[in-house]
């Protein structure tokens, strides 16, 4: 059974930094590209980061491009999303998210294969 648990969340201030972690269990986890996923209160989700397979290429949505780094450790089953110079706007619930499929998987992935999510806040 796939399990993706999310830490790492918390209050921060505007221009500060959060490092939050995925720890994955139940799959084979370097096989999978993995997301990060986002949802603020009273909007729908909106996709943050993917990392391929191998951790050796990266994409990210346009509003925190230069801000966040997304990374992963296939030893240790974990994903990572470094996000720096916060803003109030990077307020939300924050994902891990698991492909659906093995091998190139650019679609966001459907809630089945997300975790429960940690909170980012960052005050206005």
């Amino acid at each position: 059974q796939v399990q993706l648990v999310e830490s790492g969340g918390g209050l921060v201030q505007p221009g500060g930094s959060l490092r939050l972690s995925c720890a994955a269990s139940g799959f084979t986890f370097s096989r999978y590209y993995l997301n990060w996923v986002r949802q603020a209160p009273g909007k729908g989700p909106e996709w943050v980061s993917r990392i391929n397979s191998a951790g050796t290429s990266t994409w990210y949505a346009a509003f925190v491009r230069g801000r966040f780094t997304i990374s992963r450790d296939n030893a240790k089953n974990m994903l990572y999303l470094q996000m720096n110079s916060l803003k109030s706007e990077d307020t939300a619930l924050y994902y891990c998210a698991r492909a659906s499929r093995v091998g190139p998987d650019n679609a966001v992935p459907p809630r089945d294969y997300w975790g429960r999510g940690t909170q980012v806040t960052v005050p206005s």
